[in-house]
């Protein structure tokens, strides 16, 4: 039996030799469907991903502000509790007298103004709390007149007790009992207002700071400042001390002493 050889369906085409050189050159093929997309298709470069980061970012914020109003709502029911039990109040502070035994200005021989200055200080403290204590640090005293500091001194610590006026009383002098150094412009301030009839226009400065105690609970210190203004005394002649002046009308104003890192507000 012979065995029977077909011919295949796309016959090879053989081309000759061009000008008697042998066709050694590898035949060609068509190029594949994944050679031609690639070819037309862009290189792939993965995008940031903004959109989480900005969702990140909201979501911090919506969070942080959900935590500050919740602490806001917090103090405000805290103090409206204290309130409520408590009622609380500033103390007060009133000028009872002040007396000058001392008030002189000299000029030495090197055209230096001098200031020498005594006076007396009486001041009422009123706790007007029926709950409330507190508890005072030494209180620094500063008098001035028109800005110029013409005598300094202090109270001693005390606790004030509720319901309570306490009295209290300081020497107050320039330099410590010392003269002050004046410039020219200060020196002739005082002296033109030592010749007015109504007196010498003053202020007083009170500084300390505080500690309330509520019950078993303690606050922390805060500083306070007294400013005493509408105070005129006259200067006494000779030996004689003075008082205010009938024209004198002192009244005292308490602020609260706050303080954030390096401000004081």
């Amino acid at each position: 039996m012979t065995d029977r050889v077909y011919p295949s369906s796309k016959p090879t085409t053989i081309h000759p030799p061009v000008n008697g050189t042998t066709n050694t050159a590898t035949p060609t093929f068509p190029a594949t469907k994944s050679q031609l997309y690639g070819a037309s298709r862009p290189a792939y470069r993965p995008q940031p991903k903004r959109q989480r980061s900005r969702s990140c970012f909201c979501s911090c914020c919506l969070w942080s502000t959900i935590i500050i109003i919740a602490i806001i709502l917090l103090a405000a029911i805290a103090g409206g509790v204290i309130y409520v039990l408590y009622r609380p109040h500033r103390p007060s502070f009133s000028l009872t007298t002040l007396r000058i035994s001392q008030f002189n200005i000299t000029t030495s021989k090197d055209s230096i103004s001098h200031l020498n200055s005594k006076l007396d200080l009486t001041v009422s403290a009123r706790n007007p709390n029926k709950k409330l204590i507190f508890f005072y640090d030494p209180i620094s005293v500063t008098v001035k007149s028109n800005g110029i500091d013409v005598g300094e001194g202090s109270f001693p610590s005390f606790v004030h007790g509720t319901k309570n006026t306490t009295v209290l009383k300081a020497p107050v002098s320039s330099s410590n009992g010392g003269n002050k150094d004046l410039d020219s412009s200060s020196a002739n301030s005082l002296k033109s207002d030592l010749k007015k009839k109504n007196g010498l226009p003053l202020e007083i400065q009170l500084e300390t700071k505080v500690k309330v105690k509520m019950g078993s609970l303690k606050t922390k210190k805060v500083g306070i400042r007294v400013t005493c203004t509408g105070i005129q005394a006259v200067v006494p002649k000779g030996k004689s001390s003075s008082s205010l002046s009938p024209s004198s009308d002192p009244k005292c104003k308490v602020n609260l002493r706050i303080k954030i890192w390096k401000w004081t507000f």
